[in-house]
């Protein structure tokens, strides 16, 4: 039964795969290119994106914590 099959592929059928192989080669490694190109750009806007948001937090957090100190040493020297 294989040998049949086998006998029923010429060289010009198996010319015929190759060259679809080849052209899916081409097709899924510009499709990977692509996608891998979009993908780093997403995330690169991501990055930035949180980076804004640490920024944003550090800055509240340091706000919040000058409030505290102030407000301490107002105590401080309302007990005195």
């Amino acid at each position: 039964m294989m040998e049949t099959v086998r006998g029923t592929w010429t060289d010009e059928r198996l010319d015929d795969l190759n060259g679809k192989v080849g052209s899916l080669r081409t097709e899924m490694r510009d499709e990977f290119g692509s996608s891998r190109t979009e993908m780093r750009d997403e995330f690169r806007s991501v990055r930035i994106e949180m980076n804004a948001r640490f920024d944003a937090m550090q800055r509240t957090m340091i706000q919040v914590g000058g409030g505290m100190i102030a407000a301490l040493i107002g105590l401080i020297a309302t007990q005195l």
